[in-house]
């Protein structure tokens, strides 16, 4: 260790010295920091808002709300001028299609046939074809309508079959782009986010009823209930005494 070496009495001094530079710093960083804690409160309290809440992240089911209401639903066979009797294919088409609509309700189903088109006669000999194949999925045939059309252009046309029904739906259009898809500082989703998946969960409920209320609950099968408990208990022993 070095000892210093001067005047005993500049050495008094020059430890007094360093002793009072060692706690002044203490002093006078604590007093800034207090100074600089208020004056940031106060600055906080008098700045204005800057009127942007970058949390704010808006619902695409508010934009895109699925809805329950009236829509046609149909389907077009095609006819071809020679045909004399439906394909298999369009068979299975019209009975599917008729077990979708005696799901969906119980109303009238409207099959309308191409006039002035060069496979109208087609169309007119597969008709009973056409309401044979309705009838097989379960409608009545008091609640099959006919009807012609004109076909547009004097060319072949397809039968259509057509109801209405409630139906689960999205009241917006896909595809909008109103606006660019940049980077939104108010964090906000663009435009047609979320619309396709709205789309495909509407079209994947089968009773649009079930958005509105909760059904009625059956009633108690005490028959039932009786046989379940007893498995329950047979299996419960068997598993016991496997043990």
């Amino acid at each position: 260790m070095t000892k210093f070496q001067g005047n005993p009495s500049l050495e008094g001094r020059n430890a007094t010295m360093s002793g009072e530079n060692a706690k002044r710093p203490v002093r006078v960083r604590f007093g800034l920091s207090a100074a600089m804690l208020t004056v940031l409160a106060l600055a906080s309290c008098g700045s204005p808002r800057d009127g942007i809440n970058t949390g704010s992240v808006d619902d695409y089911r508010e934009r895109h709300p699925i809805i329950v209401t009236e829509a046609e639903h149909s389907i077009e066979i095609p006819i071809a001028s020679g045909d004399r009797s439906l394909s298999m294919g369009a068979r299975d088409v019209i009975r599917g299609f008729g077990q979708k609509r005696m799901a969906a309700q119980r109303g009238v189903i409207q099959v309308l046939y191409p006039q002035g088109s060069p496979n109208s006669a087609a169309a007119r000999t597969v008709r009973e074809q056409v309401r044979a194949e309705l009838r097989r999925s379960g409608i009545e045939p008091g609640m099959i309508v006919e009807q012609s059309y004109q076909a547009p252009g004097g060319e072949s046309a397809p039968i259509r079959i057509s109801y209405v029904a409630t139906t689960a739906m999205v009241a917006s259009t896909c595809g909008e782009w109103p606006k660019s898809i940049s980077p939104d500082m108010a964090n906000r989703q663009y435009h047609n986010f979320g619309c396709a998946y709205q789309n495909n969960l509407a079209a994947q409920i089968a009773n649009p009823a079930d958005l509105i209320g909760p059904r009625a609950q059956t009633p108690v099968d005490a028959e039932q209930r009786s046989a379940v408990m007893k498995n329950y208990r047979e299996k419960f022993v068997e598993l016991k005494d496997m043990n």
